[in-house]
């Protein structure tokens, strides 16, 4: 999916979403190269989930521009992105209920490349399910999966995209400390295949642990982008956590 070789690169400019008079994104500029792994977090709702929408095209942004290896993608369908290289999960996962493992695997490889090879695709879906350490599962269907076992197989099917940039939302929340582990795995592997991942995240530990870069939104506004120590002991930072009434 790459660009011959040339840089992989996610570019904001100015990006702001207001939703009548609420403004959910507020002129964020920020530039991810891959490999990388970035941590979005911020507080309850800083706007994290929206500035996701506007990267993968669930929304268009009312001010500013989004680049991808220099072409510009906000305002097209989220389809369209999906193929310029930029997947994503989401908070609540969408596993099709009535196929197997397999079946769901392969819906994301054919409906990329219809004309693919079928014992292809079905060799690559068992090795990337091998790696996710549920290949024992590829006959069961959707409906039948723990809500952590949902969690891998949506990141296979990212996996089956082959995507340039990854969106995890919130890929530990609810997740056995077991499944966290593969997580984690899966993570590094994408990093080291030269991917770039965008983590959002409320457990404060796995994103600091993981993340080699942090941004920071607050009320829309992008606060901070540093390293975890920089962004750990950033004034703005602590004021921001400070002012909410939970732990997180």
């Amino acid at each position: 999916m790459g660009n011959n070789g040339q840089v992989k690169m996610l570019e904001m400019q100015g990006v702001s979403k207001s939703f009548g008079g609420l403004q959910a994104v507020n002129f964020v500029t920020a530039t991810i190269t891959a490999p990388s792994i970035v941590g979005l977090i911020g507080p309850n709702g800083a706007g994290k989930t929206t500035l996701t929408n506007l990267i993968d095209g669930v929304y268009a942004p009312t001010g500013g521009a989004i680049f991808l290896n220099g072409e510009r993608i906000d305002g097209l369908p989220p389809y369209q992105v999906a193929r310029r290289g930029i997947g994503r999960t989401f908070q609540v996962t969408r596993a099709f209920r009535r196929m197997t493992v397999l079946e769901n695997m392969l819906v994301p490889a054919l409906a990329l490349n219809p004309a693919a090879n079928r014992n292809e695709i079905e060799d690559k879906a068992y090795e990337i399910l091998e790696f996710l350490t549920v290949e024992h599962l590829i006959g069961e269907y959707g409906r039948s999966l723990s809500g952590g076992q949902q969690k891998l197989l949506e990141l296979g099917r990212l996996l089956m995209l082959d995507p340039d940039f990854i969106i995890l939302d919130e890929p530990f929340a609810g997740v056995h400390p077991k499944l966290q582990e593969t997580i984690y795995e899966y993570i590094n592997k994408v990093y080291e295949d030269g991917k770039a991942v965008l983590l959002i995240s409320h457990d404060m530990s796995a994103i600091f642990a993981v993340s080699k870069r942090l941004l920071v939104l607050n009320f829309g506004s992008l606060i901070a982008d540093g390293s975890p120590d920089e962004v750990r002991n950033d004034p703005a930072v602590i004021e921001a956590y400070l002012g909410e009434d939970e732990d997180e």
